[in-house]
């Protein structure tokens, strides 16, 4: 089948040899009417040279490339991303007995923009953000089979959620089955995963560092675990010697998922739950906590809504601050994508300033390697954390 061929404006072919894996509508010099949605097409410069391939879409961002060499996109491409994707989790000791939940393709950082698949204990989830990707549907089910090979009992779909309602999009088994909820392990804490109703693909992957660090730092410390959800940063801490761990968050949902976890793995007696607002309940904490982890949702998911999440991020953290015994720390987090670590950094020290209080800096966090950030596209780095000591 001929592959559609778009061709970029005379001068705007830079960020592309730069190897950005977006290219702006902007950029686009040919008509597109003719090419459906979700198409591979063949980008040339103005010269009618070749520049790359990738999935066309009628938005802002044209197209996602897939890959700057002139060959097939076809099965055998995506057996080869997702073998080089597993291999890395792989290299980096996440397939391992006591690890059995990590990240296999984190979009544009394992060269396939627009697709996200999380593994479960045998069971990996697909989330498209892309309508390419959900054409690619059975060639990325492919991959994982060739990847994974026994070790994969199922393949679910979920984008749903993701992908506009028009393409009327079907949630479901692809290869095998699996009751839900379903227990999987991250260093060594029993977790209780549910990827047909629970947030996301089931689990907030991206913390596992971040959890295994704060149980460094937690042997004998009273922990608070702000918007919690499913309960990670308390389990770990109570894994790491914590004295109690206190999970709150607003949704009795997430508690109930906490709750399970916490049974899973008998630390009843060194936890409690709370529901509550967090901004509301932080201003006057009836508990003096040694930690107080602030892991909010993204409070900005488009750059219009950027100054407003920025003032957010301020009151969150100075009401911590302000509340947080002398000496003790705090792991404060950023997942807005429009919110870089350098002003989320700022207002945090904005929030400290006017607190009154000093603080000091003592780990920056971001995300793990199973989220790994293409070089040539810094918008991938999503992630960022600060554990700061108020003295």
């Amino acid at each position: 089948m001929d592959i559609p061929v778009i061709v970029i404006r005379r001068g705007k072919e830079e960020s592309i040899l730069r190897r950005h894996p977006w290219i702006f509508s902007g950029a686009v010099f040919s008509d597109t009417e003719t090419i459906s949605e979700g198409q591979v097409v063949r980008v040339m410069d103005s010269n009618n040279r070749f520049l790359c391939l990738g999935h066309f879409q009628p938005s802002t961002i044209a197209v996602r490339i897939l890959t700057f060499e002139d060959r097939p996109v076809d099965t055998e491409f995506y057996i080869e991303k997702l073998k080089n994707a597993f291999e890395l989790r792989k290299s980096l000791g996440l397939f391992a007995e006591h690890n059995t939940i990590f990240r296999v393709v984190h979009g544009e950082g394992d060269g396939l923009p627009g697709l996200v698949v999380d593994f479960y204990n045998g069971v990996a989830v697909i989330q498209c953000h892309s309508i390419g990707m959900y054409h690619a549907i059975d060639s990325i089910v492919e991959g994982l089979k060739a990847g994974f090979g026994e070790h994969l009992k199922a393949v679910y779909h979920k984008s749903s959620e993701t992908l506009p309602p028009r393409i009327q999009p079907k949630d479901g088994y692809l290869f095998g089955n699996c009751a839900v909820p379903h227990v999987a392990t991250e260093n060594g804490i029993r977790y209780n995963i549910d990827w047909i109703t629970g947030q996301k693909t089931g689990f907030f992957i991206d913390q596992r560092e971040n959890r295994a660090l704060l149980a460094k730092y937690a042997k004998g410390k009273k922990i608070l675990n702000t918007f919690c959800y499913s309960g990670g940063f308390s389990l770990s801490a109570i894994n790491g010697g914590a004295l109690f761990a206190h999970s709150l968050d607003s949704s009795r949902k997430a508690i109930e998922l906490t709750d399970a976890n916490i049974a899973l793995n008998k630390m009843e007696a060194q936890h409690k739950s709370i529901v509550a607002d967090t901004m509301e309940y932080i201003k006057d904490l009836p508990e003096e906590y040694d930690i107080i982890i602030l892991d909010p949702p993204a409070f900005a998911k488009h750059r219009d809504k950027r100054h407003k999440a920025i003032q957010g991020y301020k009151r969150l953290n100075a009401h911590a601050i302000r509340q947080i015994k002398s000496g003790g720390l705090i792991f404060t987090f950023s997942c807005s994508q429009v919110v870089d670590k350098y002003l989320f950094n700022n207002t945090v020290i904005a929030a400290a300033i006017e607190s009154g209080r000093e603080v000091r800096i003592i780990e920056q966090l971001h995300q793990p390697a199973d989220h790994p950030v293409n070089a040539f596209h810094p918008e991938g780095e999503y992630l960022k954390g600060l554990v700061i000591q108020v003295i």
